[in-house]
């Protein structure tokens, strides 16, 4: 009798799993066709605050750096970003950023109000192109209140309040429609700022997430740079939660959550994201949280599977490659 109560109980335990999916060591995103892309918050306004502007304290020491940051660029600088590629900076080190919701030909600027307090126009005046940068692709817009803004490729460009020193990308993916700038005016960490896709063309646009054959692992995955993503053997996956934390995060970058409809190779039912305890989203293949390496120099390469015995190049179905 006692045995059988055992089983019901362990077949009861058995049930609740199943339903919870991935677990909940941190939050996993909803299973919606797209993630929410890190750092989204709830808006104060429509497409671009991302939490900005919510009162107390807070608001009034943001308010007092978008002042600071609200001068001209300078000389622009191009920066090599660990997760972004390339992007545009102005003459201090601060990411400079373009809004989906403005409009490239012709040029126009759609945030005013609340919107440029939380992304400080940057103006037109002063302002040179980088070394590399095709100095043609700057230009000017006309805004409401009269002032004119720098352009890049005829995108308005912008600061971003949250972000407290040179060198930040916090506001890249903010309300799905923030994007940091690349040298071209296009959205950076897009195969070198290279594409610059409508929305819902999802199809004709290049995987975000795929497969590769290496010669020694057989099918392993990569992300849109071609690089190799990892697993952590002491990271959990049922329920979710990561252990890899400060001096581990140098070495082993969490890979950003992509489109659904943007994967070759790989079951979309089984890529979930994770909030990470930064409140980032992370993205995983059957409940494994994926990493890329930094000491992998060029696409195509595995130098992090089997460093330290814990870290593994992953088959399209989260399990470790061979």
């Amino acid at each position: 009798m006692r045995n059988r109560r055992y089983a019901a109980a362990g077949a009861v335990v058995a049930a609740v799993l199943v339903v919870s999916g991935c677990g909940s060591g941190q939050a996993s995103s909803p299973q919606d066709g797209t993630v929410q892309p890190a750092g989204n918050g709830s808006p104060a306004a429509p497409g671009y605050s991302g939490g900005y502007g919510d009162g107390g304290s807070d608001s009034t020491e943001q308010a007092g750096r978008s002042t600071d940051r609200g001068g001209p660029a300078g000389v622009l600088t191009l920066r090599e970003d660990a997760e972004l590629g390339e992007v545009v900076a102005d003459d201090k080190g601060w990411t400079l950023y373009r809004f989906d919701k403005d409009s490239a030909d012709p040029p126009a600027s759609n945030c005013d109000g609340d919107c440029a307090a939380a992304w400080p126009p940057v103006p037109a005046d002063d302002a040179g192109a980088a070394s590399g940068m095709d100095p043609e692709l700057l230009g000017s817009v006309e805004r409401s209140d009269g002032s004119t803004q720098l352009t890049l490729g005829g995108r308005p460009v912008y600061r971003y309040a949250k972000d407290t020193e040179p060198g930040d990308t916090k506001g890249h993916g903010v309300g799905g429609t923030w994007s940091a700038l690349a040298a071209d005016g296009k959205k950076a960490g897009q195969d070198g700022g290279a594409a610059d896709e409508p929305a819902g063309n999802g199809d004709a646009a290049p995987a975000r997430l795929s497969l590769a054959d290496d010669p020694g692992l057989g099918e392993i995955v990569v992300d849109a740079q071609g690089r190799t993503l990892y697993r952590f053997d002491k990271d959990s996956a049922w329920p979710m939660k990561t252990n890899c934390l400060g001096e581990c995060l140098k070495t082993w970058k969490p890979a950003k959550p992509v489109d659904k409809n943007r994967i070759e190779g790989i079951d979309p039912k089984l890529i979930t994201t994770f909030t990470r305890p930064d409140g980032t989203e992370q993205l995983s293949i059957d409940c494994r949280l994926l990493y890329w390496f930094t000491g992998d120099t060029a696409p195509g390469d595995t130098n992090g599977h089997g460093v330290g015995g814990v870290w593994h190049a992953v088959t399209k179905d989260g399990k470790k490659a061979k």
